[in-house]
Formats: structure tokens, sequence, C-alpha cells
């Protein structure tokens, strides 16, 4: 088992829209960002690859490629599912935090939930968001910008097969697995 940590932020602009977990929320302000800046979707991104040693987002994602201008995150994290079957992962759980003091997330987060884990090709009780203020300290609390912590467990597929092996149950390939037996 592998433990992934991620953070991102992001300002509070004007004429931006505030996009978190994949849902557009009704809002003043929007969050700048070479993306779509959905911070949350950013911070499950780097935990993920971080779990997988995979670096970060930065590096697979460069905000200096045009490519990525204005993309939308799901997208993005769609691609670094794919990144991690490659390596032989599979996702058991994903925590994150939103840290905003304004606008409330909280009737969006079932919808988050929702998307992250179709993205991701998980079960619903595998993903958690949740959103807490900073009593307004911080650049969060003075409404300058949102941030989002998410951390992450991984399970190398190998690992995975390995377990199903020693059951009643026989070891198939599994997909994206790099080994086709367990001994």
């Amino acid at each position: 088992m592998r433990v992934g940590i991620g953070y991102d932020v992001h300002r509070l602009v004007e004429d931006r829209k505030l996009i978190l977990g994949g849902v557009e929320i009704e809002h003043t302000l929007g969050l700048l960002g070479h993306s779509d800046a959905d911070v949350l979707v950013h911070a499950i991104m780097d935990a993920l690859l971080g779990a997988a040693a995979l670096r970060d987002i930065g590096q697979h994602f460069p905000d200096t490629d045009p490519a990525y201008k204005g993309i939308d995150s799901m997208k993005l994290l769609a691609n670094v599912k794919e990144l991690l079957l490659k390596e032989g992962y599979v996702i058991e759980n994903i925590d994150a935090t939103v840290i905003a003091q304004q606008p409330k997330i909280g009737p969006y987060i079932e919808q988050m939930r929702e998307n992250i884990a179709k993205v991701l090709g998980v079960e619903l009780s595998q993903i958690n968001v949740k959103a807490t203020t900073e009593e307004r300290l911080g650049f969060t609390g003075r409404e300058e910008g949102i941030s989002a912590q998410a951390i992450c467990l991984l399970q190398s597929l190998y690992d995975a097969s390995a377990a199903v092996a020693g059951t009643e149950k026989s070891c198939q390939t599994c997909a994206g697995c790099k080994r086709t037996e367990v001994s």
C-alpha cells in the first residue's frame, strides 16, 4: 500500500467560474489558473501521483503548455487514473478537504464525490470530500483564495492479485497488471 498527500491553492478573482470537484458553483468570484483551477481535483491528482511516485501535476500537465489552457480538470484526473493503471495501482480511498470562507459548499459535496468517483472508476464510498473555513484567518479567511488538501491510499494490482490468489478464488490477470500469474 502507498499513501499520497496533495495540496493546491488558487486566488479568487472576478470574471472566472468557480469550479470545485467538477461542479460549477454560483459565486461572485472564481479561481484563477491556467486550467479551470479546480483546487479540489488538483489536490487529489497530486495525492494520487505522489502515492505512485509519479511526481506532480505540473510535471504531467505544465501550465506553460497551451494544450492545458482552460482545460477541465476532470479530464486531467482521467489521465492520472490511466497513469496509475499503467503503473499497476488501484485506488483504495481518497479523503479531501476544501478550505474556503465563502461560498458554502456543503450543498455541492455529494455531486463532487459522484463526479470524482465516476471519473476514477471507484465506488462512491471510496471518495470523501469535506469543507472547512479558517475562521476568517489567513488568505482563505480573507476570501483571497481557496485551498484544498487530499490524502489517498493506493494498492498495487500485484499485491491485490496475490491476496486474491491466497483465498479460495483463483487469480486472474488484472487489467493493467504487470504480471500474468501469481505463484
